[in-house]
């Protein structure tokens, strides 16, 4: 899935930046250890800020603090730094202090929003960020900023306004682009949104960095027949998982085609269609002509809501797995549920994502058989199967997605939140129930409860930013039906 951030990171602003501290007229007389001016230790915080050293410039922030505890620009950078490190409640209080300080501090407004909008204060976000734009109308980071909250808000077109705003007002704001690019893939307006989704290299995000290879990279434009073409992923497994299908397509075009593949996913994916030659993550590709990422091969081959490829299943489970694990399982005597209520914790967007098991389970109805696809369970939600007999924990068993692939082909339904095995459960075919945040990923759409790109899945959204009783209260009803379907059901 994407990694940092579904819109791109909000900006946060610094304040002033002392270059150094201000002359004295009078000569320095010091008793004992002479104390660093506070500019100066400001100014060191900030070296250490600015190089990625949180947790030391959060110490001498406070420690500036601690003596000047009216130091507004050092409240507003230790709020900075806490919501760098998601401690959004400390940042939301330290930044309201500076406020008060100093209202008339358009930067101010800007980072307080930012904490707002992690802490779900999304209405508030907007009214801090139309504050920011009252005290600097060209302001281009809080326009968008509050694009980002209004796509988040599923204001859409209100979103793009504040980002075209935020572009025509610095034509190379890469972050604003590329949150416009999220904005229009999630309303399913493809045409614009995929070229401006090749924004993201311009980012200054590690996760969005270019191959330099000599060959040119493929959008498109010109004839792959009889060119070698090689593909690779970008964002992760699901992404991976997702665009694959993609592969056939180019073959189609007449190329020779190259696929590089995470060890993970390398034995189920040498079974999907259209590629020639594949190679292992971080061993180097052979030969060719041209180079895509996956995640660009839309833009190349003009993707609309109408032509999303890989309608029928594209990606296969392995037979002798599949009997394998039926035979682990044992007979079938009531309908199969998997189970995934988690993704990668270090995925920015995670907190909004992943569920834990305990809230997960008291939506779970008896009369179904309830199988944990989940692999590396976190360490609460391992103690809560360890104690939880209603729930059979396979996941530890599987090597790679190769057996998760055969357990869900012997599921009844996958439930899982937007993680890779909802990508890996739809493209198999399996009937796939998918949980997903208010503010979903764009390859959901807006406000759909099927999926244009799987369609097997079924999707459950929140209807309020991070209350999952809704959604889970559906899939509770939906599954109390599914075992009530089962020949000599009980009804539960």
């Amino acid at each position: 899935m994407a990694p940092a951030s579904l819109m791109g990171p909000l900006t946060f602003i610094p304040c002033t930046m002392y270059s150094k501290p201000p002359a004295s007229n009078k000569p320095a007389i010091t008793f004992g250890t002479p104390v660093e001016p506070v500019q100066v230790r400001l100014q060191k915080a900030m070296a250490l800020h600015q190089s990625g050293q949180l947790a030391q410039a959060k110490t001498l922030y406070e420690g500036i603090l601690a003596t000047q505890p009216r130091n507004a620009d050092a409240l507003s950078l230790l709020a900075i730094v806490a919501t760098q490190t998601r401690d959004y409640p400390l940042a939301l209080e330290t930044i309201n202090k500076a406020i008060k300080i100093n209202p008339a501090n358009a930067g101010y407004y800007l980072n307080r929003g930012a904490a707002q909008k992690e802490l779900k204060m999304l209405t508030e976000a907007v009214a801090s960020f139309d504050k920011a734009i009252a005290l600097k109308p060209d302001y281009a980071e809080a326009y968008s900023n509050r694009g980002i909250v209004q796509k988040e808000l599923k204001q859409i077109d209100a979103a793009i306004a504040s980002l075209d705003r935020a572009i025509a007002l610095k034509p190379g704001h890469a972050e604003a682009y590329w949150n416009k690019s999220n904005a229009l893939l999630i309303s399913g307006d493809y045409e614009r949104g995929w070229p401006l989704y090749e924004w993201r290299w311009k980012l200054n995000d590690p996760n969005f960095v270019p191959r330099n290879y000599t060959q040119p990279l493929w959008l498109g434009l010109e004839s792959v027949q009889g060119k070698t073409v090689y593909l690779y992923g970008e964002q992760g497994l699901g992404d991976t998982l997702q665009l694959c299908r993609y592969a056939k397509l180019v073959k189609d075009l007449g190329a020779r085609v190259v696929m590089e593949v995470p060890l993970p996913l390398k034995s189920l994916l040498q079974r999907i269609d259209g590629v020639d030659e594949w190679v292992l993550t971080g061993t180097p590709p052979p030969t060719f002509d041209y180079h895509c990422p996956l995640v660009s091969l839309p833009l190349a081959l003009k993707t609309t809501l109408s032509t999303i490829p890989g309608q029928e299943p594209y990606l296969h489970s392995n037979e002798l797995l599949r009997a394998q694990w039926s035979q682990h399982l044992g007979p079938r005597t009531v309908p199969r549920v998997g189970l995934v209520w988690s993704g990668n914790p270090v995925q920015l967007n995670d907190h909004n994502r992943s569920i834990p098991l305990e809230r997960l389970l008291a939506y779970l109805p008896p009369g179904l058989e309830y199988v944990s696809l989940q692999k590396d369970p976190r360490e609460a939600d391992r103690a809560t199967l360890s104690a939880c007999a209603t729930v059979r924990h396979l996941g530890d068993d599987f090597k790679n997605y190769d057996d998760t692939a055969a357990v869900c082909a012997l599921m009844d339904v996958v439930v899982s939140v937007c993680t890779s095995v909802a990508h890996l459960s739809a493209g198999l075919g399996c009937t796939t129930w998918v949980l997903l945040a208010y503010n979903s990923d764009w390859r959901w759409l807006h406000d759909r409860t099927d999926s244009p790109w799987y369609p097997s899945a079924q999707l459950y959204r929140q209807a309020t930013p991070g209350d999952w009783s809704e959604p889970m209260s559906r899939l509770q009803n939906d599954l109390v039906k599914l075992a009530g379907q089962f020949p000599g059901a009980t009804p539960v």
